[in-house]
Parts: C-alpha cells; sequence; structure tokens
C-alpha cells in the first residue's frame, strides 16, 4: 500500500513554470509505476502523463508534450512534475496517481488504485 501527498500548485501567470510533487509512504515507491492526472473545472479528470517504475519510460498527453517533464526519484520515495510554458488551459487540480500491476503508460485513471488529494493549479492570462 501506498499514501500519496502532492504539493506545489499555486497561482502563476501564463508563460510561468511550475514544479510539482508526489510523496509517497511505504517501502516500495519503486514498484509503483506513477501518473500524473488532472481535472479542470466543468471536465472529467485526464491523463497528464506517465512514468515507468525505473524512470526510464514516460509517456505525455499530447496537450503537454515538450512543456512537461514528468521524473521520479525512488530513492526519496517522490514524483515529479515540472511545468513550463503554462497556458490557461492548464489550469486544474492536478492528481498524482500510483499502481503496483498497471501496465506502465496507462492513460486510463481506472487502472491506477491509489490517488493523491490533489493540488490546484491556475494559470492566469
Amino acid at each position: 500500500q501506498v499514501q500519496l501527498v502532492e504539493s506545489g500548485g499555486g497561482l502563476v501567470q501564463a508563460g510561468d513554470s511550475l514544479s510539482l510533487s508526489c510523496a509517497a509512504s511505504g517501502r516500495t515507491f519503486s514498484s509503483y509505476a506513477m501518473a500524473w492526472f488532472r481535472r479542470a473545472p466543468g471536465k472529467e479528470r485526464e491523463f497528464v502523463g506517465a512514468i515507468s517504475r525505473s524512470g526510464r519510460t514516460i509517456y505525455y498527453a499530447e496537450s503537454v508534450k515538450g512543456r512537461f517533464t514528468i521524473s521520479r526519484d525512488n530513492a526519496k520515495k517522490t514524483l515529479y512534475l515540472q511545468m513550463n510554458s503554462l497556458k490557461p488551459e492548464d489550469t486544474a487540480v492536478y492528481y498524482c496517481a500510483a499502481d503496483n500491476t498497471v501496465v506502465t503508460g496507462s492513460r486510463s485513471d481506472d487502472d491506477y488504485h491509489y490517488w493523491g488529494q490533489g493540488t490546484q493549479v491556475t494559470v492566469s492570462s
């Protein structure tokens, strides 16, 4: 079992950068494939990106590719999301998710068993 706590959200202007973290508890963080999702106001939760257990394989949604970078530090049990060139349409609650059986890169939130509480990112124009 793993517990996830996101941090780093906030209010920024378009074009700014922001870095999110997701701290995990438990002894087997490296056995979990991880992902970031987001939910914008009035919309369904959507896939942002995913990273393999080793961190060597990373997938991104087309909407964030080239602007967002996902990484993980298994020694620190932490997942990261570096967001650059932020746009107003990136405004959402961002969630990290984990699962130890999911196929790396799954874009379905149904495939992830563990979720953080979310952190708000607001990008003003």
